[in-house]
């Protein structure tokens, strides 16, 4: 017989040691090592059929040798989540869709494997609803229930086991944290089920060409639910983020082994479930009827497409010791760094002054090339000048007050000549030999020149 193998694990940051011991040396907690035993796989049980041409073999080939046609994506129902994916769904990929509770991801992959159902085999597991709460959102949203086959389970043995009888082409597991493996010592949840869950689902994957959805959850700061090892042995994780209040949500991508990183689709929420936005650069533009200071619209790049998002900014005096720094969407610390670069060379001193950012529309921008957009708003929102409303800018601000070029200048203003912007004040090496009909483009090269610009 099989020798059972143990292991000691640490519920908090998954890192694994040779013995228990009381405190774990990876994230100083204590207590938190539990002991896991590793079951031997059964001889007879077998999670892989014949007949894929794209399973592992022990052959040895060369690059040029590997038939890439033989895997060809698997087209969503929607466009923008295609285009997170990379182009579509990949066989024999396993996927992580994580995102706050209410976000949209049953709904959104409910939707996505209805129509998905009216081509080829697919399968919903679910383990958090029953059978009954899925067929009620479904006909609620006006789904083709006709083809879709469900699966109420949170055994993943159990689970590879429908599926080599069913052979679907999609498999959605919602969710991962509540799944279980019969040879993990250890509750649904914990840091070794979900590791080992997801693990046996991936090689499940690709051993027999079906694409495995599993649906995360988040912890309180946004991250992932689980250990990091979790986000390694997938090939895709994606993020669903919008508040409940806010009709729109976003699905970006951190990590995709067959696409761009960092790509974002855009989504609306609706009575009838969720509608993908195709130009969301119309929605993030809606600006009020009334102009008013601390105002402008920045080009910032997201994945593969350039995309408009209004920054307004509120300078106000302050009426403690210590000025307020409040940024939504964007790097706090960034703020700090720009007020300084604009005291030394802009020559506006805001030490007394609150600053209040807001990214519209609930857009995270983690890129360099909204500092130019910032700072001219913030000049005019400090003097109560309001700027005009078909002006864009966009660049990356130095420490020593310079405007440094960023990536994909000529798409950026490409993407603001379409929605009516007439000028645009850039770095002057982003500038463009030709610019677009219509559109004044001005160069600047130090945060003085931008500033006189304005």
């Amino acid at each position: 017989m099989a020798k059972n193998k143990t292991a000691y694990v640490c519920n908090e940051c998954g890192q694994d040691f040779p013995r228990w011991q009381g405190q774990c040396s990876a994230c100083q907690e204590w207590n938190t090592i539990t002991e896991v035993r590793l079951g031997a796989a059964s001889p007879g049980r077998s999670t892989k059929f014949v007949g894929y041409a794209g399973a592992s073999s022990n052959e040895v080939k060369t690059l040029d040798q590997i038939d890439l046609n033989a895997m060809p994506r698997i087209l969503s129902h929607f466009g923008e989540l295609d285009r997170v994916l990379g182009g579509g769904i990949v066989p024999g990929s396993a996927i992580l869709i994580g995102g706050h509770p209410g976000a949209g991801k049953s709904t959104l992959l409910l939707q996505t494997l209805c129509h998905l159902a009216e081509q080829m085999p697919a399968l919903y597991v679910t383990g958090e609803e029953s059978l009954q709460q899925v067929a009620m959102r479904a006909h609620r949203l006006g789904l083709p229930t006709n083809k879709l086959r469900m699966l109420s389970e949170t055994s993943v043995e159990q689970i590879c086991e429908v599926a080599l009888k069913e052979l679907p082409k999609v498999i959605v597991v919602d969710s991962i944290q509540v799944m279980h493996m019969s040879d993990v010592a250890s509750s649904p949840g914990s840091v070794s089920q979900v590791r080992e869950s997801a693990s046996y689902l991936t090689r499940f994957a690709k051993e027999n060409g079906i694409a495995v959805i599993m649906v995360g959850h988040v912890t309180k700061d946004g991250s992932l639910a689980g250990p990091k090892v979790l986000e390694h042995c997938i090939d895709c994780s994606v993020m669903f983020e919008g508040d409940s209040d806010s009709r729109y949500r976003t699905l970006r991508s951190h990590k995709n082994r067959f696409g761009a990183i960092n790509e974002l689709g855009v989504f609306a929420m609706t009575e009838r479930g969720l509608k993908e936005v195709a130009n969301p650069s119309a929605i993030f533009l809606s600006r009020g009827e009334e102009e008013s200071s601390g105002s402008l619209v920045m080009v910032v790049w997201e994945g593969t497409r350039p995309l408009l998002v209004e920054l307004q900014v509120l300078v106000d005096n302050s009426a403690m010791s210590n000025p307020r720094r409040v940024a939504v969407g964007m790097d706090a610390n960034r703020l700090a760094m720009l007020l300084a670069v604009m005291h030394r060379h802009g020559g506006l001193q805001m030490s007394d002054q609150d600053v209040f950012v807001n990214v519209v529309g609930g857009v995270k921008v983690t890129e360099t090339s909204a500092d130019l957009t910032l700072l001219l708003a913030m000049v005019s929102s400090f003097r109560g000048d309001i700027l005009p409303s078909d002006l864009v800018a966009f660049g990356e601000v130095g420490l020593s007050g310079e405007i440094r070029p960023v990536p994909n200048g000529q798409e950026r203003l490409i993407e603001a000549a379409k929605h009516g912007f007439k000028r645009a004040i850039v770095p002057k090496a982003n500038v463009p030999k030709k610019p677009p009909a219509g559109m004044e483009v001005v160069g600047v090269s130090k945060l003085s020149e931008a500033l006189e610009a304005i």
